[in-house]
């Protein structure tokens, strides 16, 4: 396998150059989780694999609780399936808790608080009383708890940790918290040994190829962790060295990209460039390096042919979302084109 190769597979993987599913809550299902922290731009990253799929369509099923967002896996918020959420807390939340430990102690969200604000919260929110940040912080306030924002950050982010609370409807551009038990139906608990190769299936079934390393800064799992993961996925799976690093894969032949998507307006913190620890492997081998091709790595990223190849800045125009290109190099025609098709998409995702 050549490192091209490697490119064609995830993005075959990823569901970008083409699709297996039709609906969002299929997307996020074998994605397993989604980091979604700009709202926009996780809409963008569905929209992306489903063309048919529209920005008020997206709303409409995270409002009706198909689709969940929460905090879990590294300490950010990120889309999940209903179904998987009690089970990947349970295996992920205590490394998020540990990198979140530090700054808890700063801001004294001591055990004590959160005990107390636990209860004030499930009480708030029971028989699906929806309510914002802000609306729970009167309800700490009529209950003698003043909360700066960064603290009411850190307390509720833990009650997410503890599969308290999740994701409600939204209240108009507002997001809400919902009590897990009332948003999310029963599920069987896992053993930490079945959720871990859960995971680890899911990982490398829709990311790979990729490295433990890789794994591991997703998931937040110890190398230790992770290595143990892999070594349960079985026969269905292949390791290869390539370059001097051990790529981990599902073998199938080496996709014919032939008139598929492969050159898209990247969403920010997108699951193609997230997902993966090292991603010098985007970087075009013959393109010059800069620095906005450095940190193209997250922000406003042109994919061309697959390839990191410029940025995008949207724009507003007429209550309307657009976008502008700035190509890292200069295209072919076949190129230019190619991204005029990306632009027209992504307008249309958000029209």
């Amino acid at each position: 396998m050549k490192p091209q190769d490697i490119i064609a597979y995830r993005l075959v993987r990823h569901q970008i150059a083409e699709t297996s599913f039709t609906q969002p809550e299929e997307i996020i299902n074998y994605y397993g989780a989604m980091q979604s922290q700009d709202w926009a731009m996780a809409k963008w990253a569905l929209g992306l694999r489903l063309p048919h799929l529209k920005d008020k369509d997206l709303e409409e099923k995270y409002n009706a609780g198909k689709i969940l967002r929460t905090h879990f896996l590294r300490p950010t918020w990120h889309f999940i399936s209903p179904k998987d959420l009690r089970w990947m807390q349970a295996l992920t939340s205590t490394r998020v808790r540990q990198a979140n430990a530090s700054q808890i102690r700063k801001l004294d969200v001591n055990p004590k608080l959160i005990l107390k604000t636990e209860k004030i919260i499930a009480n708030a929110l029971r028989d699906k009383n929806y309510q914002t940040r802000d609306e729970l912080n009167l309800v700490f306030e009529k209950n003698k708890i003043k909360a700066d924002q960064l603290q009411l950050v850190y307390i509720l982010m833990h009650a997410e940790l503890e599969a308290l609370i999740c994701s409600g409807p939204r209240k108009g551009k507002q997001f809400t918290y919902a009590l897990v038990e009332e948003r999310v139906p029963a599920t069987k608990a896992l053993s930490r040994e079945a959720a871990l190769k859960k995971l680890t299936n899911i990982y490398f079934n829709s990311r790979g190829p990729a490295t433990v390393y890789d794994y591991s800064w997703w998931s937040s799992l110890t190398l230790k962790d992770a290595r143990e993961g892999i070594e349960m996925l079985g026969t269905g799976f292949e390791k290869e060295i390539i370059e001097g690093k051990e790529y981990i894969f599902k073998p199938a032949p080496v996709p014919d990209l032939k008139g598929k998507q492969t050159t898209f307006l990247i969403p920010d913190f997108d699951e193609y460039g997230i997902s993966y620890k090292d991603r010098s492997l985007y970087h075009h081998p013959k393109w010059k390096e800069t620095e906005s091709m450095t940190n193209a790595d997250y922000f406003h990223a042109i994919a061309v042919d697959g390839y990191f190849g410029g940025t995008w800045n949207r724009k507003t125009v007429k209550n309307k979302m657009t976008a502008e290109v700035h190509p890292f190099q200069s295209l072919s025609q076949t190129q230019k084109k190619k991204v005029q098709k990306a632009m027209i998409a992504f307008n249309a995702f958000f029209t």
